[in-house]
């Protein structure tokens, strides 16, 4: 009987699932919006295709639309966006705390 071991496995086989499959978000990961309800799907990456990563409002032609923008600064515009689509202010500021906590944020 032949021993196969996980050194038979290539390992771009381990992996390609990962590699091949951009992880999709449910909602922009500099902003929280949900991607479902942008206009465009989504912004746009530097080749034309649409992000699955971040909305049209923060992500143009593979550049953020406000790159200097700070975490906290994207917070209140977030919340103040929200006051004017009629939402209450703890509600808006309920869904901007989990800002910190997305991608384009995490190392800040």
């Amino acid at each position: 009987m032949t021993d196969i071991g996980l050194s038979v496995i290539p390992p771009t086989f381990v992996t390609a699932n990962k590699k091949t499959k951009p992880m999709e978000h449910k909602n922009c990961q500099s902003c929280a919006m949900p991607l479902k309800k942008d206009p465009k799907k989504g912004g746009s990456n530097a080749d034309g295709s649409t992000s699955t990563v971040y909305c049209s409002y923060c992500y143009e032609n593979g550049h953020f639309v406000h790159p200097d923008i700070t975490m906290i600064e994207m917070k209140q515009l977030v919340k103040s966006k929200m006051k004017e689509m009629g939402f209450p202010g703890f509600m808006a500021g309920f869904f901007t705390k989990g800002i910190p906590k997305l991608e384009r944020w995490r190392n800040q």
